[in-house]
């Protein structure tokens, strides 16, 4: 940055700093120790970077240097415009080296990022010394791993070809181990985040999240699956293109973040696998029952309550749990994870057993264990049996306390750890038991319901609790050894997507892309309308239809333009329309060019997600020599 200022002899001074090798370069001398200017030699400037420079930057500090020049009054005002001949033959002030102290939570917040299965990487414009001496700080390396810090022209020359295109494969070889890019651009960290989501290095795709507080930082946030956007420092083009914004710009709010979003996956599987046990034994239950007694044991009002119970109360239980610390010792979930994993299904199919067993009992045989009259036989319209109230209260009893069960879904054997943090999960299971109690004790005839003594009740609550002895012997059972068991919920593979959708991902323009290439986008466009027009005239007066050959595809818009031998005449470049509003006016357009061909499937032809093609035949695009559309192709 410069400021100039006006004497008042009608002379200028101009005051520069900014990164200090760079200001450095732009000066040729330097103030002495009494204020003296004195030379300032390519010699001395190695010097400083040795000498000041390096050892500040090793230690953290940001180094900025000061610089000035004067403008005599006799010449006439400079033009501050061109910064090229202003910014040039500076004085050197100082060196200065500026600290911006890690915060003390962070290395604490990047521990638990990484023992969760998060990388933290360092994408910075500052010094690469003073880069690797802030991540050693925050815990982002560690000493004895094998690691790379490159600078932002080291990147770029690894990951780019002879003919300076961006490789795949060569990403691929530096980005499992890169943790400090320093001295990068924000297109270094778009082509970052680009390589590292396109890569194919483990078999599954990598789930990438970005910080970002600048302007330029919007097609890494966008681009990235995950945009934080820091709410404080965080320009408002920043925070239009993130996901979520950070209101107090710590990192620590990625931790919480992290813990939220997990929170929320378990907490739906934790109420899929409570919802589906009920549901496989009620099915059951109701269906067996009545196929083999004629008369459902479970009544409507009874099934309505048990649905009550089933749906909204035990959503609000389970899916209310507060994220823990717990939540951040395990690896991250797969994008194609399932749902219902292995351990949930045994969980599920394990209590759905018991609860059938201990029903079908007490349907069964119940009024043996209990000297009742039974309730099988009962005439249509007889009042309520003892019998058919002891199976409703226990189905109940066993959902209650299968509810804690549920609270783990991935065989913890403490079922209660915690459970006292959650003042709504309590406060609904102790409601549930007293709404049932009032039920079973005062429903009668509505609910199908008749009174139970205290051993009948004591009865039924021991069968309820049994569900949890039952549980820990499922959680002793191995998953592993239960191959038979399948998951469910699985992510759409790519396999199972129709042609017809993946051809529409092809088609698509990424969104920072488009950002980028709008200007070559619509100037391409043009030039396909003047060319199309000439296409048709030619093709009238040459009487040459039959000769368009179908065009072929040019891969991306990268390779396009590194082709300077290509010349207007031998392509036909379609290119894909950017919004709804330019659709309509391509419409004529359409209607006179040859129809684009398939897109291509091929990882090369996704690239940029901008496809040309072009029409090889000569013949239907030139003109004789003297016409006026000969002058014009000529002319373009």
């Amino acid at each position: 940055m410069s400021t100039v200022l006006k004497n008042s002899d009608g002379s200028f001074r101009i005051f520069s700093k900014g990164a200090s090798e760079i200001v450095l370069k732009k000066c040729f001398k330097i103030l002495s120790a009494d204020g003296e200017p004195k030379v300032f030699r390519p010699r001395d400037r190695d010097d400083i970077v040795k000498t000041v420079i390096e050892p500040m930057a090793s230690e953290g500090l940001r180094t900025i240097c000061l610089a000035f020049r004067d403008f005599p009054a006799g010449e006439p005002e400079p033009e501050w415009d061109n910064e090229n001949d202003i910014v040039t033959g500076l004085t050197c002030i100082a060196v200065v080296g500026i600290e911006d102290p890690v915060r003390p939570e962070v290395p604490d917040a990047i521990k638990k990022c990484q023992r969760a299965g998060i990388t933290v990487r360092m994408v910075t414009g500052d010094n690469i010394n003073t880069a690797r001496a802030i991540a050693l700080k925050c815990g982002i390396l560690n000493p004895g791993e094998d690691f790379l810090c490159l600078e932002g022209k080291d990147f770029n020359r690894r990951i780019r070809n002879e003919k300076g295109e961006i490789e795949q494969e060569r990403i691929d070889k530096i980005w499992p181990k890169l943790r400090v890019l320093a001295r990068s651009s924000p297109t270094d960290k778009h082509t970052l985040v680009k390589g590292i989501i396109d890569s194919t290095v483990f078999d599954q795709r990598q789930v990438v999240a970005v910080t970002g507080d600048g302007t330029n930082d919007g097609p890494a946030l966008k681009k990235a699956d995950v945009g934080f956007a820091m709410g404080i420092a965080g320009t408002d083009v920043a925070k239009e293109a993130s996901d979520i914004i950070l209101t107090d710009d710590n990192f620590t709010s990625i931790v919480k973040a992290v813990m939220w979003g997990r929170n929320v996956y378990d907490s739906i599987s934790k109420f899929l696998q409570f919802q589906l046990t009920v549901n496989v034994v009620a099915v059951i239950v109701a269906f067996t029952g009545a196929c083999i007694t004629q008369d459902s044991p479970l009544k409507a009002v009874q099934m309505l309550w048990v649905n009550l119970i089933m749906d909204t109360f035990a959503s609000l239980a389970l899916a209310t749990e507060p994220p823990t610390e717990a939540l951040l010792l395990r690896k991250p979930y797969g994008r194609n994870k399932p749902l219902i994993s292995r351990t949930m299904m045994k969980n599920i199919l394990g209590h759905a057993v018991y609860q059938l067993v201990v029903v079908f009992t007490l349907l069964f045989a119940g009024e043996k264990i209990f000297d009742i009259d039974s309730g099988r036989n009962a005439p249509l319209h007889a009042p309520p049996s003892e019998h058919y109230t002891i199976v409703f209260n226990t189905f109940v009893m066993m959902q209650l306390f299968n509810e804690i069960n549920a609270r783990k879904i991935h065989g913890e054997r403490n079922v209660f750890e915690g459970i006292f943090n959650n003042a709504i999960f309590c406060t609904i299971v102790l409601g549930t038991f007293v709404v049932q109690v009032i039920i079973v004790q005062f429903g009668g005839k509505p609910f199908s319901c008749s009174k139970l003594s205290i051993e009948q009740w004591l009865w039924s609550v021991f069968l309820g609790m049994g569900t949890l002895l039952w549980g820990q012997l499922i959680s002793t059972i191995p998953t592993s050894r239960l191959k038979f068991l399948k998951e469910a919920g699985h992510g759409t593979q790519k396999e199972e997507i129709p042609e017809e959708e993946l051809a529409e991902d092809v088609e698509e323009i990424d969104h920072a892309e488009r950002e980028l290439r709008r200007g070559q986008i619509l100037w391409f466009r043009g030039l396909n309308r003047i060319q199309t027009q000439i296409r048709v005239v030619n093709a009238f007066r040459s009487s040459l239809y039959e000769g368009l050959q179908k065009p072929e595809t040019r891969s991306s818009i990268h390779n396009f333009m590194t082709h300077p031998e290509f010349r207007i005449e031998d392509s036909e470049p379609h290119i894909p329309l950017i919004d709804d509003t330019d659709a309509e006016d391509d419409a004529p357009t359409k209607r006179n060019s040859t129809p684009p061909p398939s897109p291509n499937k091929n990882n090369n032809a996704v690239d940029s997600g901008i496809h040309l093609t072009t029409d090889m035949n000569k013949s239907a695009t030139s003109s004789s020599p003297g016409s006026p559309l000969h002058s014009l192709e000529t002319s373009l």
